[in-house]
């Protein structure tokens, strides 16, 4: 893949199991050389609408939501297709999204082990019955809710699609996804992958790429009961607000402000290897991002030291070269905004440890590189530390204390996950439970599995994505209460 097959390169919506164009075209672009890779259609208000009916009408009349064996055969068979695509979906991935190469492997990766994860559970529909009375029955059976419209971020498309379409497929329900305009190439893919699929009738899955017209229909159909939602908090606000009026059900994965606290005990050499990767992979553009460091006062200076000069050697480049360590932002845009935090928070007496920062001179200078960046800050309270960057800037505040480490890692609106260095049998356990996120990693990061869920407290989101929860948003449970062969009289 390179930048000259653009021209010949057009990405459709996949709707109704057919190809649909748009008026409307946008330019995809390779972020780390700011070239044109392709042209994509964008969706307007008649390409979800149709994407919507068609959702409907298969969930009506296909016997999708009725058929377990079908449902089982076509998250195997998806499974198998997204495993067969990786290594040429993981060059498209890195050339258009800017991952380097084993990021996106990574990222591809998590897809078929979900799929299969949520196959297993068709089967475990978690239905009761019980005899309340002589002749007396009650049945609880649990249903698909309908279509659900999914909205997928652009800075891991495949995986954060999964995430939401495996479960609900497996719930029996159709769906509408609402796919990003920066990852325009990767998503056509992805749907070409879906479409090959001899088991999903037409329907099932729709997938239209498109921005705030195609999401907000989505939250104002009627005929679409549950969003499931990935992106910024303040977005997630929003729609919320805008779907309350019809009673929306939404499944939501938020932002995230992820504190690594290092105790004195720490095994420095393995702690700060996976340090520096939860700030760069991704180039910093993960919710589950490890922005905030927090170090016992002991061992600051050793931190200090060691990780600034592991963030300096850092080795940016184009997620397609081999010699890369970090890849570029999403766009220019991205990198300004990124570099405009930075600023001001020096401006607001953060310590410059490493400046890091837009790449300006030399071949990388027509990319949306931003190199990793540390500030040491003693306010809790600066927009750095308060406010998710999405982008590698790490600030690090020093503590004394175990509580007090808890009190400034709970210290922010965010509560998606933490991670937690310490050699201490007992320590990491008890900080562990007092921290206000949903996921805690001791002596790691960004370890997730498929059979436990993953989501966030207070401003992080709510409800459950993997695990047993991950079928809640997709199912409505019905209760039959029948009397057969109850003699008359008795």
């Amino acid at each position: 893949m390179n930048d000259v097959m653009s021209s010949q390169n057009k990405a459709l919506h996949w709707v109704n199991g057919i190809w649909i164009d748009s008026a409307e075209l946008g330019v995809s672009i390779n972020p780390a050389t700011g070239r044109k890779i392709g042209d994509y259609a964008i969706g307007d208000e008649n390409t979800v609408r149709d994407a919507v009916s068609a959702a409907h009408n298969a969930f009506i009349h296909s016997q999708w939501r009725h058929n377990r064996e079908l449902r089982v055969q076509a998250l195997h068979d998806l499974a198998e297709r997204f495993e067969c695509a990786i290594p040429e979906l993981a060059k498209l991935l890195s050339l258009e999204n800017g991952k380097i190469l084993p990021e996106a492997e990574f990222e591809l990766s998590l897809v078929a082990p979900g799929l299969r994860y949520c196959a297993s559970l068709i089967y475990h529909d978690g239905g009761r019955a019980a005899q309340w009375a002589q002749g007396r029955f009650s049945l609880m059976i649990r249903e698909a809710v309908g279509v659900v419209g999914i909205s997928v971020p652009w800075n891991s498309p495949a995986a954060l699609l999964s995430r939401s379409l495996a479960p609900a497929l497996a719930a029996g329900c159709t769906t509408v996804v609402k796919m990003p305009g920066q990852t325009a190439q990767v998503n056509a893919f992805i749907a070409r992958i879906i479409s090959s699929s001899p088991y999903l009738p037409a329907g099932v899955v729709n997938m239209v790429t498109g921005e705030k017209t195609v999401l907000s229909h989505l939250v104002e159909s009627l005929w679409v009961p549950v969003i499931s939602f990935t992106g910024s908090t303040q977005t997630g606000r929003a729609i919320a607000a805008s779907g309350a009026a019809k009673l929306k059900r939404f499944g939501f994965e938020l932002g995230g402000k992820t504190p690594a606290i290092v105790f004195d005990d720490a095994d420095l050499d393995a702690a700060l290897v996976k340090i520096e990767k939860s700030l760069t992979t991704f180039s910093g553009q993960f919710c589950m991002t490890g922005s905030r460091l927090l170090v016992q006062r002991g061992i600051a200076d050793r931190v200090r030291e060691r990780l600034s000069a592991r963030l300096d050697a850092v080795k940016v480049g184009p997620g397609t070269d081999s010699a890369s360590e970090m890849g570029p932002l999403i766009d220019k845009a991205s990198v300004a905004r990124v570099n405009a935090m930075v600023e001001t928070a020096i401006a607001q007496g953060a310590q410059v440890l490493v400046r890091g920062g837009p790449v300006t001179e030399g071949p990388l200078a027509a990319g949306a590189f931003y190199r990793p960046t540390l500030l040491e800050v003693t306010d809790p309270s600066l927009i750095i530390v308060q406010q998710e960057v999405f982008g590698p800037v790490l600030t690090l505040q020093v503590f004394d204390s175990e509580a007090q480490a808890v009190e400034l890692a709970n210290d922010s609106e965010f509560g998606l996950a933490a991670s937690v260095w310490s050699g201490d049998v007992d320590l990491p356990l008890r900080v562990a439970a007092q921290l206000e996120v949903g996921t805690v990693w001791i002596n790691d990061w960004a370890t997730m599995r498929d059979e436990f869920e993953e989501g966030g407290y207070k401003q992080s989101g709510q409800g459950r994505l993997r695990g047993l929860a991950q079928m809640e948003d997709f199912l409505e449970y019905k209760h039959i209460v029948l009397q057969p062969g109850v003699m008359p009289g008795k």
